[in-house]
C-alpha cells in the first residue's frame, strides 16, 4: 500500500494510476489524514444491452401523482 499527499498524487498521477491497475492500493492523504483510496477498477461484466428490461419494468400512474405535503416538505 502506497500513501501520497494531494499534491504527490497531482504530480504523479499517472504513475499512481498504474500502479492501482497492478492491484497494489494507494491512499492519498490531507496531510497525514487518509482522504481518497485509488484500486483497480475491477472487471466489467458482460456488454450492457440496450432494451433487456423491456416489459420488465413497470410504472404505475401512481408515480406521476404529486406528493403529499408532508413528504414534499422533507425534500426542501
Amino acid at each position: 500500500m502506497t500513501v501520497v499527499t494531494v499534491h504527490q498524487a497531482k504530480t504523479n498521477l499517472s504513475r499512481l494510476i498504474k500502479k492501482a491497475s497492478n492491484g497494489e492500493e494507494v491512499i492519498i492523504a490531507r496531510g497525514s489524514k487518509p482522504v481518497a483510496r485509488l484500486v483497480p477498477f475491477g472487471e466489467v461484466k458482460g456488454k450492457r444491452q440496450p432494451g433487456s428490461l423491456k416489459d420488465q419494468l413497470h410504472v404505475g400512474p401512481e408515480f406521476f401523482e404529486p406528493l403529499p405535503p408532508e413528504e414534499l416538505s422533507a425534500w426542501e
